[in-house]
């Protein structure tokens, strides 16, 4: 120890890292997907970005449901972005 090594994580803090970095990555995959699919999405009815945004909390359904409005404004609305759904 006198070179200065440092003590070795225990596991438990490795496998919470691990874990940690995980959910993280989880998160940021479908947080992604949900904003592709509002702001540059083919179609306003891909099945991933409609049940994605069905979950997400009202201010942000609304800012995707608006966005997908704006983006195909000639189609009917997708599960979740009309009145009365959710």
């Amino acid at each position: 120890m006198a070179d200065g090594a440092q003590r070795p994580q225990s596991r438990v803090a490795l496998a919470a890292s691990v874990a940690f970095a995980i959910l993280i990555a989880g998160v940021g995959s479908i947080g992604w997907r949900w904003y592709s699919y509002v702001t540059a999405g083919a179609t306003p009815y891909d099945e991933v970005g409609i049940e994605v945004n069905r979950y997400l909390p009202e201010p942000l359904r609304a800012w995707g449901c608006n966005r997908i409005k704006e983006r195909f404004p000639r189609a009917v609305p997708p599960y979740g972005c009309q009145p009365g759904q959710v």
